[in-house]
């Protein structure tokens, strides 16, 4: 209908590019146990899925558009049979959302076939797009696995483990990648560390995964997080390990423990549950507010809102509940019907909030539009006062790094002051986790994270031509 307008309830989240699974299981039915791999990172993207399988001499890959369990059915993963499996989840950031996209992508080479899971976003892709363009390259999708792909095709060299130590060497930017060959499984992982990466065991057989909580899912034994900056080889010989470059500054988002992570999942050494009870903890020693209790914004800032109750010793209360059997985004065709969906996928608890004055916590605030209706519907449910809080520092730098925290001009803390941004929610009050808070939460050295989002500190050279997009 011409009318129809879209209400995304997730419009005032940062949203990660993508969820990666990787397995070499001799004898084991790898789609299946890929399947579930995807289905623990679902989190991580919801646009796309796609299981590729290696059968030692070719390989063959299924993906569609929409949830694991969407793309997926028995008879799909009977048809994929093999030794080695790759998976992929995907929210789009730079690339559009089409099936062309979707991943892994399958290439053919003189040396045999690869399929290639990515995760994270390269900053001089324009750049190395247009080199290989030059030299007659010829893209199907708008993806920077493609152009991963296409340097390694161009190499000299006469295997692919060393094509792939050459190029990484020209990546600039983010990279957790599982390229799968007719009898490898090679794992990379940037040298800063900028997305997740970990090794588990399934019974003897290599698993690599996004986050922990996969690992748990499909039953392997947690072994270690791939450091920045190494390749992990995985065939009949075992497990290699081959350094690329080390770096003693290093850059793990920090949104992984603030959003992106599920709070089941360890990352570099630190449990991302326990970590945001901390932040909410922190936010409760820089903000202290006279009220009745502490309600979150289900289930990201749930956390957060335990571990601040926790310090400031208030009660926390489930003043809004989550409808899980609502889709991300849908169609309304009115704007009345729009603004109802919030609604439909948190509904206030009238008989606690009538009458009280509440702290509202969530992880973040990105673009605002969203905690204004929750804070209506809180006011609207009875509460007498509603002072929201946020996790984390005020986001106002877009992330290049496989991020989709949009341009800077609809960054609200990029254009508005903290009581301006207040008053443009209807709360009583607005408070922000400091950056020095919000680092000593973590408990991780901040030379080892990057919080480019809240100060402007980026890692790495952003080139122009990103710095015109966004």
């Amino acid at each position: 209908m011409s009318d129809a307008l879209i209400f995304d309830f997730e419009e005032d989240k940062v949203r990660d590019e993508c969820g990666i699974f990787g397995i070499y299981g001799p004898g084991r039915r790898v789609s299946r146990i890929t399947y579930y791999g995807l289905h623990a990172l679902q989190h991580r993207g919801q646009e796309s899925a796609g299981i590729g399988v290696s059968n030692g001499k070719d390989i063959k890959v299924y993906k569609g558009m929409g949830l694991v369990t969407e793309v997926f059915n028995e008879s799909i993963l009977k048809e994929l049979k093999g030794k080695i499996a790759v998976g992929h989840v995907r929210y789009s950031t730079t690339g559009s959302s089409s099936i062309i996209n979707a991943q892994p992508m399958v290439f053919r080479y003189y040396w045999g076939m690869a399929a290639f899971a990515h995760n994270g976003n390269l900053v001089n892709s324009n750049e190395l797009e247009n080199k290989l363009g030059e030299k007659g390259a010829i893209f199907q999708s708008t993806s920077d696995t493609e152009i991963i792909a296409n340097l390694i095709a161009r190499c000299e060299e006469k295997d692919v483990l060393s094509a792939v130590k050459k190029v990484v060497s020209t990546l600039e930017g983010a990279y957790s990648l599982i390229i799968m060959t007719q009898d490898k499984l090679i794992a990379v992982r940037d040298s800063y560390g900028f997305r997740p990466l970990c090794l588990g065991d399934l019974d003897g057989s290599p698993v690599v995964a996004s986050e922990t909580c996969a690992l748990n899912t499909v039953g392997a034994k947690f072994v270690r997080d791939i450091k920045p900056g190494e390749i992990v080889v995985i065939d009949e010989n075992g497990i290699d390990s081959i350094f690329i470059e080390n770096r003693e500054r290093q850059g793990l988002c920090v949104f992984e423990y603030v959003y992106l992570a599920r709070p089941d999942s360890n990352i570099d050494g630190k449990n991302v549950n326990l970590v945001r009870l901390e932040l909410g903890r922190q936010l409760a020693k820089e903000a202290k507010i006279d009220a009745d209790m502490v309600i979150s914004v289900p289930d990201s800032g749930t956390s957060a809102a335990i571990g601040y109750a926790q310090e400031a010793n208030l009660p926390y209360m489930p003043g809004l509940i989550k409808n899980r059997y609502v889709g991300r985004t849908f169609i309304q065709p009115t704007q009345k019907m729009r603004d109802l969906g919030v609604r439909l996928k948190l509904n206030p608890v009238r008989e606690i909030l009538n009458g009280k004055r509440v702290i509202m916590i969530d992880d973040s605030i990105v673009r605002g539009t969203t905690s204004r209706k929750i804070v209506q519907l809180v006011r609207e449910a009875g509460a007498k006062e509603v002072h929201m809080m946020a996790s984390s520092p005020p986001i106002k730098y877009p992330c290049y790094y496989g991020i989709d925290t949009s341009s800077r001009e609809e960054l609200i803390a990029a254009q508005k002051s903290i009581d301006e941004i207040c008053m443009h929610i209807g709360a009583d009050s607005l408070h922000y986790l400091s950056l020095e808070g919000l680092i000593k939460a973590v408990g991780l050295p901040k030379e080892k994270i990057c919080v480019a989002c809240f100060n402007g500190d980026y890692l790495t050279e952003i080139p122009q031509y990103h710095e015109k997009i966004f």
